[in-house]
């Protein structure tokens, strides 16, 4: 059992260690996996794909909080789902919703629960963080706590996103595309230009672009001892097709 962070808070700032503080508190003897901070901010279908290809890792029974929020404060529910056999704390705003359509089972339910307090513009703190403590530490959470519902309101839709979905700090783009099913004789293109196959940074020349198939299983683009995403002019939201 452990905590998973998934959120555009960004490492530098001082959001994920306010976080923290609460899970630690609520939930002292649980681990806190630290998935990633610089998810694209604002971007909810970009992040819904990211964090979809990667939930597989994940032990079951973990606990994810996911924040990509854009509209904190708003009329948005709040949600908790479960989707083989992982817990999922998050706004109702698409970000589940990848997971969700790609999981073989699974229920959500709306949130109804607030604490005493509650910030406007940080219910990742206030709201999402106090009940992803309870449910590591209880493994439910109290009836009051929640209401069942159908199912999200925001939904994406399991399908590939041929988009760049996240640029890693070595320059290389991800994209919401998985790449198993990609023939490895297909062209790449994105920008004007048509990028080749190649199964490790190594087969490729220095300078030279290429797309791979990443340890998440999608397709990315990367540059031998290169930063891809700067000599390709590369950026979240570009998007690919095949030739």
């Amino acid at each position: 059992m452990a905590i998973v962070l998934f959120t555009d808070f960004g490492s530098a700032d001082i959001y994920v260690g306010q976080v923290k503080a609460v899970l630690q508190r609520l939930a002292p003897p649980v681990p806190v996996i630290d998935l990633l901070h610089d998810a694209p901010a604002f971007n909810v279908r970009a992040s819904a794909h990211l964090l979809a290809a990667v939930v597989d890792q994940f032990a079951e029974e973990s606990v994810f909080l996911a924040v990509v929020d854009p509209g904190v404060g708003s009329a948005r529910d709040a949600v908790v789902m479960q989707a083989d056999d992982r817990w999922f704390v998050a706004p109702d705003n698409g970000l589940l919703s990848v997971v969700a359509a790609r999981s073989v089972r699974g229920h959500c339910a709306r949130i109804v629960w607030q604490p005493p307090q509650l910030s406007a513009t940080f219910h990742g703190r206030d709201l999402f963080a106090p009940v992803a403590a309870t449910l590591a530490v209880q493994g439910t959470l109290p009836k009051d706590w929640f209401e069942h519902c159908d199912g999200l309101k925001v939904e994406f839709g399991g399908d590939d996103l041929p988009e760049v979905i996240y640029v890693d700090h070595f320059g290389n783009a991800h994209t919401g595309i998985r790449a198993s099913g990609i023939p490895r004789d297909a062209l790449l293109a994105i920008g004007g230009q048509t990028l080749p196959y190649a199964q490790v940074y190594s087969e490729s020349g220095e300078d030279a672009a290429f797309w791979y198939q990443n340890s998440q299983g999608l397709v990315e683009i990367a540059l031998n001892c290169g930063s891809a995403a700067r000599i390709l002019g590369v950026k979240i939201g570009d998007s690919v097709s095949w030739v």
